[in-house]
């Protein structure tokens, strides 16, 4: 009597639900917003909860959810099904629609998206019906409703959801479209992202991390132009050899690149060292000089450590920057140069524009682009590329037969905090090369400094372990897999692991080892 009831409500509601469903298509709200309605009122109507669409990938191997009621964007994100896989994907594979009267007795809801976690699943039914155009399945649409004793019972809500499914199929295939035409412009861009990254890494900077290949796309980006540059790192990341690349990279490429070291200079000198000075001018100038500037002519001129310019010479250069033209000291003849400029600092200069220690006009002319070098304790598993780099490099030069690091070696490189950067690195790497007796750099042949960790920092941590473990082990597989082209098999023998610990990580730290693959 129950279940008579049941359906005869739903006769009389069904009618209600599929006029409004219609109603809705042809109302011309934005597609989203009218799936989320529709779904709105199965629930009202029809008692269906946690209704979702989802769509069926355009190479067939993904069935994700779309547009779902009651569910968070991050359950959203979860619910990702392979063709088969669950009732979703059973569905989606079968184009068969699939009652389930208890959830607690169906071993195939998986429940991926833990909408459910809360909730006692013995209570709930399941209705799942593909969405199709002609004969092909674009999707599926499910729902939840109190549970029942049999599935016969569910046969005419199910055959009501087939024919909402059916009047929706046509917004759907809409969505799958788009859903394309997005997948195909995320492809598009990481293709020119990884293009960017190709065009602008330097052979001579190693480093892989997310960070870097930001370095290298942006690089590549700014080197074609005439645009000024702005280095912004502490000392040590390699800022001199960003410049370089960039000139090497750049349409006066074949011109000199002339590095000024304005720290080094001092302040009576700076002003002589760029735009040069002729005969007499100053105590000690026995002959004419051309500058930095004037040497530059058709090149790139690079001013290091621009922050400790002093406010006479930051005149001076803002006056050469706007004309293009400049004096020697003490001469009268203003000479015309076309110089590439980029600068460099590891000083906060708008807080030096703030106390008044750099000019505000010269901070804007010459910070038109700038490039930020993140430091090496932020740069992950390059420190262990860095450390293989400078081994053989040592080796080579200084005539060892340093074949590797050991794993209590690389534990400390790892651990240890790096204030002087790549710098640092490569001079810890010289040293222990040297001292080193055998074919392997030990614990013991590094520097104290580096063997044992500075007090003040001792049980300091800027994650938790597991984060920072997860984090390490999603990029090496990350480079496994960009190594394989997205070949998971061939990533876990380069990890020296099986095929099916790979599966269980990609899946656990949300890796999307399709992105990886060649695009033919």
């Amino acid at each position: 009597m129950q279940s008579e009831s049941i359906q005869q409500q739903l006769s009389f509601n069904g009618l209600t639900v599929l006029y409004q469903v219609a109603h809705l298509l042809a109302s011309g709200k934005e597609l989203e917003e009218t799936m989320m309605e529709i779904l709105g009122i199965l629930e009202e109507l029809a008692g269906m909860k946690r209704g979702m669409i989802a769509i069926l990938s355009p190479d067939n191997n993904e069935v994700a959810i779309d547009v779902a009621r009651g569910l968070s964007e991050d359950e959203i994100r979860k619910g990702k099904y392979r063709p088969g896989e669950g009732i979703t994907g059973k569905v989606v594979a079968t184009g068969r629609p699939i009652a389930v009267p208890s959830l607690n007795e169906e071993p195939q809801f998986l429940d991926k998206t833990g909408a459910r976690k809360n909730i006692q699943i013995s209570s709930l039914a399941f209705l799942c019906v593909p969405v199709k155009t002609g004969t092909s399945v674009i999707g599926a649409l499910s729902a939840d409703r109190v549970a029942v004793e049999d599935a016969v019972t569910l046969d005419g809500e199910l055959r009501f959801l087939e024919a909402v499914a059916d009047l929706i199929a046509q917004t759907v295939d809409v969505r799958r479209q788009q859903y394309n035409r997005i997948h195909s412009l995320e492809q598009e861009n990481l293709e020119l992202r990884k293009n960017l990254e190709n065009r602008g890494k330097p052979d001579q900077m190693i480093g892989n991390s997310s960070s870097m290949r930001n370095v290298y796309r942006q690089i590549a980006q700014v080197a074609p132009s005439s645009t000024s540059v702005l280095i912004r790192g502490e000392t040590g990341t390699g800022k001199e050899l960003v410049a370089r690349a960039i000139h090497q990279k750049s349409m006066v490429a074949a011109g000199p690149f002339i590095p000024v070291n304005c720290a080094a200079l001092p302040e009576s000198l700076l002003e002589s060292e760029l735009f040069g000075h002729e005969k007499g001018s100053f105590t000690g100038a026995t002959s004419k000089r051309i500058g930095r500037f004037e040497a530059a002519d058709n090149g790139t001129l690079f001013l290091d450590e621009i922050g400790e310019m002093s406010p006479g010479a930051q005149s001076r250069l803002l006056r050469a920057i706007q004309e293009k033209e400049f004096q020697r000291v003490g001469g009268n003849d203003s000479i015309r140069v076309n110089v590439r400029l980029i600068c460099a600092t590891n000083r906060n200069l708008e807080v030096d524009v703030r106390e008044g220690r750099f000019r505000e006009d010269l901070y804007y002319r010459i910070n038109v682009f700038t490039i930020i070098l993140p430091p090496l304790r932020e740069r992950g598993a390059d420190v262990l590329m860095l450390a293989d780099y400078f081994v053989k490099k040592y080796s080579q030069l200084h005539y060892k037969k340093v074949e590797r690091i050991s794993t209590p070696a690389i534990d400390m490189l790892s651990a240890y905090h790096w204030p002087g950067n790549v710098r640092e690195l490569e001079n810890v790497i010289e040293r222990s090369t040297l001292v080193t007796n055998g074919n392997v750099l030990e614990g013991h042949d590094l520097p104290p400094t580096i063997q044992l960790k500075e007090p003040i920092l001792k049980g300091k941590r800027n994650d938790s372990f597991e984060n920072m473990v997860a984090a390490y082990e999603k990029e090496l597989i990350v480079d496994a897999l960009k190594d394989t082209e997205g070949n998971q098999s061939e990533a876990a023998r380069l990890l020296g692991t099986t095929k099916r610990i790979i599966q269980y990580k990609i899946d656990k730290l949300g890796i999307d080892f399709k992105r990886y693959r060649k695009q033919v």
